[in-house]
């Protein structure tokens, strides 16, 4: 007799049990966070709510994507928390200039921000689940702790419109509809901004995402060290035209309560 074991039970014995809460959608919720935080785009305690409550589905659906990549195996395995990375200022200041860890660095510090910044407001209204020790409590970890290093990749800065289209990217990558609400709703917004192409910006931060390779499946350690345009053209990020147009002073009046 042979001692394999058939495929269906390795790949159920490996995969995790699966969570009746992690797919369970709470549309009343969500919509009621996303007012607030068109309201205040600083409320981001907000954008955690709305992940919880539309989210749960994809950030599973992640998690198994990425057991299928090459290194992904070996990423879920070691199950490191990159956030402890982030906050190490030695690890960060080896970092070469030019790389994307550099960007980061200068980007984290002019910006007064932090990964521990992140984690706190992450943990404000579910601090249990948030750190859960569980695979998909795992991935949705490492899908905050690099949203700042998509700012880097994607070139959208911190204001409004940069973090509306930043959404829509976000949306495209994870497929969580915590993202397209949050997408949608800014460009509601948006379209009553006349003067310039806001809507046309987020869209193509949709697209960039759409087009750009799988980046929850990147080993993030190696890729801070890689220089920054090399590493969007390996992982095809295309410049963000219609954002890059639309003048400084001008992208965050396209989200305000007054447009």
């Amino acid at each position: 007799m042979s001692e394999e074991l058939p495929m269906a039970m390795v790949d159920a014995a490996e995969r995790p049990a699966a969570r009746a809460v992690s797919s369970r959608l709470d549309w009343g919720h969500a919509l009621r966070s996303l007012r607030r935080l068109l309201n205040d785009k600083e409320d981001t305690g907000q954008v955690f709510e709305i992940m919880r409550a539309l989210n749960g589905s994809a950030t599973a659906k992640s998690y198994l994507r990425l057991l299928e990549t090459p290194q992904g195996g070996r990423i879920a395995f070691q199950r490191q928390e990159f956030a402890t990375l982030l906050m190490d200022d030695a690890w960060l200041d080896s970092l070469p200039d030019g790389s994307v860890g550099a960007a980061y660095r200068h980007f984290i510090r002019s910006e007064q921000i932090s990964a521990e910044g992140l984690i706190e407001i992450s943990r404000q209204s579910a601090p249990a689940s948030v750190d859960e020790q569980h695979p998909y409590a795992w991935m949705g970890r490492r899908t905050r702790d690099v949203h700042d290093i998509w700012h880097i990749l994607s070139g959208y800065h911190r204001d409004g419109l940069g973090e509306a289209c930043l959404v829509a990217f976000s949306y495209a990558q994870t497929k969580g509809l915590g993202w397209a609400l949050i997408a949608f709703g800014a460009a509601s917004r948006a379209r009553k901004g006349k003067d310039y192409p806001y809507v046309k910006a987020i869209w193509q931060g949709y697209r960039r995402g759409k087009a750009a390779k799988w980046l929850l499946g990147q080993d993030y350690e190696r890729l801070m060290s890689e220089p920054l345009e090399s590493a969007r053209r390996r992982l095809n990020i295309t410049p963000a035209t219609v954002y890059d147009a639309i003048p400084a002073e001008a992208r965050d009046g396209s989200l305000s309560k007054a447009a």
